[in-house]
């Protein structure tokens, strides 16, 4: 287990960023999945498994809703990027709200004095 492992899962975790992206963009019609930023991709060393971190795009859409859409789309994601991915394992992909950059997007909104509809009561 050495330094190379670790270097090809990052070189698979940014192949399978960049790719997804354009899945994401191009073929994805479910409407929970908003338009949306990946904010990291975290692949196992063994290749397996990745863990996709998403929120949504300028803290426009529920990212909670759009984690659900794209678990739902999870098969056909999967296939879309095995068929522009050169690999031998697809890792099994898991997608989470990366509430973490979320939180501190807000704060920064704030700070920004960027409150679109500062005046709406929140969630409807």
């Amino acid at each position: 287990m050495g330094m190379s492992d670790f270097k090809r899962s990052d070189r698979v975790a940014a192949e399978i960023r960049s790719v997804l992206s354009g899945v994401l963009l191009d073929s994805i019609r479910d409407p929970r999945v908003t338009p949306l930023t990946i904010t990291h991709v975290q692949v196992s060393t063994d290749l397996r498994h990745a863990r996709i971190g998403v929120i949504s795009l300028g803290g426009a859409g529920n990212t909670e809703t759009i984690v659900e859409g794209l678990e739902a789309a999870k098969g056909f994601i999967r296939r879309e990027l095995g068929n522009r991915v050169r690999l031998k394992y697809l890792p099994k992909l898991r997608f989470f709200a990366d509430d973490g950059i979320d939180e501190s997007m807000r704060i920064q909104a704030i700070i920004d004095g960027v409150r679109p509809d500062s005046n709406e009561g929140g969630e409807s």
